[in-house]
């Protein structure tokens, strides 16, 4: 950290009412980590608020609350597994918007990603946002 203020994300429990929630894979490749970093600059931004994904899948009610609250809810998938969709369906919440970031940029088994690529799914995430 630098020597700046340290800037606080909301309180996803307190606050999920009002907020655009991201759900993100934690996948081992170009895609997961593309689609976890645009989900970190939107978070950033303060244009959504990227939750814990596990602990939905853990069962823990009050991460599900998270899920179910949400303003809007959005899944993002690395590759066509839909590993994160399916901890939300088992946990019995719908999303709003499910993005697979392998059908915006080729999975390869890497995390080798540039800038580029993390751009054109940050694009894909704000126009699921926008809808």
């Amino acid at each position: 950290m630098g020597s700046g203020q340290v800037k606080l994300l909301p309180i996803c429990h307190k606050e999920a009412d009002n907020l655009n929630i991201l759900l993100v894979c934690g996948g081992a490749a170009n895609v997961g980590l593309a689609g976890y970093l645009a989900a970190v600059e939107l978070t950033k931004e303060g244009k959504a608020r990227m939750c814990c994904i596990t602990p939905v899948g853990a069962g823990i009610e009050t991460y599900i609350d998270i899920a179910r609250r949400a303003k809007k809810l959005v899944v993002i998938n690395g590759c066509q597994n839909q590993c994160a969709s399916r901890v939300l369906e088992q946990a019995g919440v719908k999303p709003d918007h499910v993005i697979v970031v392998s059908e915006v940029i080729k999975k390869i088994p890497t995390f080798d990603i540039n800038e580029e690529d993390v751009q054109l799914v940050k694009r894909k995430i704000e126009e699921a946002l926008e809808d």
